[in-house]
């Protein structure tokens, strides 16, 4: 693909994953597929990549939506891990330490694509969750809505590479929750624990201004890295 503004990352690990089925963070708010991506701080190829990607996202913009001018503080999606929530100055979830984090996410009427390691569709939306590890496809793109302007990060095919802890736990089975046992003369039936995908310690924005070579986050005029809409 020769689009500058498309990345497909290395390995990074999921949270908030809405892959199924499109959703709304806030009442009122348009519903859209969605995922929160951590991506380690060590992979730096793809830190690479995508810098290119928003810069090339930046020069669309100046030529097209922002009328020949670049924003002065340029809002961007991509948030420090290790950094603070602006608003209340409280840190990222422990997930998030290390990484660097956003949001990627699609229209309602454009699914992405959800394949396993081989490349086949997934199928059984159990085995995609918060926590899960794989490669996630993205375009950076500039935006300008209600005199608001910066750069967004769409979401295109997501490969699930391996299995990991769980963000948000699992449901308790019946006989945890009820104190159940089996009755004589009954059967005895499997328990089955299902993992509550989507549910992990919420990702929120880095305080640190971007200064054009590292991914240092926004300022909170940016786009809101669980959403993936601008604020």
């Amino acid at each position: 693909m020769n689009d500058l503004t498309n990345v497909t990352t290395g390995e990074v690990r999921m949270s908030y994953v809405h892959l199924f089925k499109p959703y709304a963070f806030m009442p009122g708010q348009e519903e859209k597929f969605s995922v929160t991506v951590l991506l380690p701080k060590g992979d730096a190829d793809t830190l690479a990549r995508i810098q290119a990607a928003i810069e090339a996202a930046k020069q669309k913009g100046i030529s097209g939506k922002w009328n020949g001018a670049c924003p002065p503080v340029l809002p961007v999606p991509v948030y420090d891990g290790d950094g603070v929530r602006p608003s209340d100055g409280m840190p990222f979830g422990a997930e998030c330490k290390g990484h660097w984090v956003f949001t990627a996410s699609a229209k309602a009427d454009y699914p992405p694509e959800v394949v396993d390691l081989r490349g086949n569709p997934i199928i059984n939306q159990s085995e995609i969750y918060s926590g899960m590890y794989g490669r996630v496809n993205i375009s950076f793109f500039p935006y300008a809505i209600g005199g608001k302007k910066g750069i967004g990060c769409g979401l295109g095919p997501v490969q699930k590479l391996r299995d990991g802890e769980a963000l948000g736990g699992s449901a308790p089975s019946a006989a945890q929750a009820f104190g159940t046992t089996t009755q004589p003369g009954m059967p005895n039936t499997q328990t089955v624990q299902t993992t509550q995908p989507g549910y992990g310690t919420a990702p929120t924005m880095s305080s640190t201004p971007w200064n054009g070579t590292h991914m240092q986050g926004s300022s909170p005029g940016g786009v809101n890295p669980i959403t993936g809409q601008p604020y």
